[in-house]
């Protein structure tokens, strides 16, 4: 059964920071894109960040140069360290896999994805 559980989630103020997990399990991770989408309170998910099975990594103008994503294939766990966070980051982050083939996707929706976590809350407020 697969099972991608996210943590690391909180209440920061603005400019603090959090660093957000994805622990994975079922599938051969390696083998998988992973990315962070977001959905914000009352708005459309929104892709964030993703990381390729070469480690490449890509970001939304939006969190770029704030966000670093990446990955440590021998835990199966994504991460996600956020850094001078804004109000307009909050939302719920959710960690999403496909299978690598080709390109990365960076997709907003489930039905873009084969696996995609519950979420983690992130509350950027004072």
């Amino acid at each position: 059964e697969v099972h991608l559980l996210e943590s690391g989630g909180g209440l920061v103020q603005p400019g603090g920071s959090l660093r957000l997990s994805c622990a994975a399990s079922g599938f051969t991770f390696g083998n998988h894109d992973m990315n962070w989408v977001r959905r914000p309170p009352g708005k459309e998910p929104e892709w964030v960040s993703g990381i390729d099975t070469r480690a490449d990594t890509y970001y939304a103008n939006s969190v770029k140069g704030r966000f670093t994503i990446s990955r440590d294939n021998t835990k199966n766990t994504l991460y996600l360290q956020m850094n001078n966070l804004k109000p307009e980051d909050t939302g719920v982050y959710i960690c999403a896999g496909r299978r690598h083939i080709g390109a990365l996707v960076a997709g907003r929706d489930q039905t873009e994805y084969d696996y995609w976590g519950q979420g983690t809350q992130v509350t950027v407020s004072s």
